[in-house]
């Protein structure tokens, strides 16, 4: 039961992204942005989307009791869930999951951008 609750935060949460992405897309675009590697994106939604079928598929296949150490490791998730998340408030608008530039716009240096350029790739659980 608890996995099948964290699972529902995590698609919801997801879908939640998506929808941000798409409003902040039209955004930039409507400013002059332009899109760059869209012919890899299809491919990360794949992989993406994959991860999270193959950890359901594994639950419902063995039924196993979480290893002793599970709690950590759920603890290392909500840390970078945290992370992903505070990546996302201080891009603002400016972010998305596809990779989008918009000339002229000046670099975020809030949030955890003020101490590494790309911390979101450090969140991706």
């Amino acid at each position: 039961m608890f996995f099948a609750i964290v699972m529902s935060i995590v698609c919801l949460q997801r879908i939640t992204e998506l929808m941000i992405a798409r409003r902040n897309e039209k955004w930039m675009r409507e400013r002059g942005a332009y899109e760059v590697g869209k012919e890899h994106y299809p491919l990360i939604v794949f992989v993406h989307v994959s991860f999270f079928l193959s950890l359901i598929a594994e639950v419902m296949t063995f039924e196993r009791e979480p290893a002793a150490w599970w709690g950590v490791v759920f603890f290392l998730f909500v840390v970078a869930q945290a992370g992903r998340v505070w990546s996302i408030l201080s891009l603002g608008r400016f972010w998305n999951t596809k990779i989008i530039i918009l000339p002229g716009a000046k670099v975020v240096r809030r949030g955890p951008y003020k101490y590494i350029r790309h911390p979101n790739y450090l969140n991706k659980w």
